[in-house]
């Protein structure tokens, strides 16, 4: 199990993310700069233990209306190789040491790892404590598993107005919902799994809505 350290990190998440969220093509908020607060998400594990990995709900109150995002991002101790593309910025951490952010659609641990809780492999953990699941995040998979997570050289994610979609092998496709909706985390028709969860809205109260579904090449 990952551990989660109580320390600094310096610029902190919300520094790095009110910089990059602008620049990317799911973004809603305006000409200013974006007002984030944390709002949710939780953590995955790396099995080498190497990768931090984590799913963080951000809401932005800058605009005429709040929106929440689905934020999944790694922590690495050096440089991910061919993915400089992908670099939300770069943390000082007070007891790791420097540590490369990345936006984790284009991260193979990552992905392989959310491709392992659909399908019960993998089990959703707290964002703030160690070695406690998060058990509001809800999961499913009705396809035939296991299910391949694409060769590091053939991850390509791609981002559009709702989300972001990555081809994985066998002809299915996974799709991250960066915008997220308040409303059911039941997965659609034509889905073959989905990660849910729950997210806080600036009144207090609390959201669920689908985090990540995966379908298959019929269903896509």
């Amino acid at each position: 199990m990952a551990v989660i350290h109580s320390t600094t990190l310096k610029p902190n998440k919300l520094e790095l993310l009110t910089s990059w969220l602008p620049s990317r093509p799911w973004y809603r908020g305006g000409a200013g700069e974006p007002r984030l607060t944390r709002a949710g998400g939780f953590r995955l594990d790396d099995p080498q233990g190497e990768v931090g990995i984590e799913f963080v709900v951000v809401t932005d109150t800058g605009g005429a209306e709040p929106v929440s995002y689905l934020v999944p991002l790694t922590y690495r101790g050096a440089p991910l190789d061919g993915a400089e593309h992908a670099l939300v910025g770069t943390m000082q951490h007070g007891v790791l040491g420097q540590r490369w952010v990345y936006d984790g659609c284009h991260d193979p641990v990552l992905v392989a790892e959310l491709l392992a809780l659909i399908e019960g492999r993998a089990q959703a953990q707290d964002q703030d404590v160690s070695d406690v699941p998060d058990r509001e995040v809800t999961r499913s998979f009705t396809g035939d598993g296991p299910v391949a997570a694409p060769a590091p050289a053939e991850l390509a994610a791609t981002d559009g107005r709702e989300g972001t979609e990555l081809p994985v092998p066998h002809g299915a496709t996974l799709r991250l919902h960066r915008l997220l909706r308040p409303g059911t985390d039941n997965p659609t028709a034509g889905t073959t799994g989905h990660v849910g969860g729950r997210w806080q809205l600036p009144d207090g109260t609390r959201a669920r809505g689908l985090f990540a579904t995966l379908h298959t090449a019929a269903g896509a």
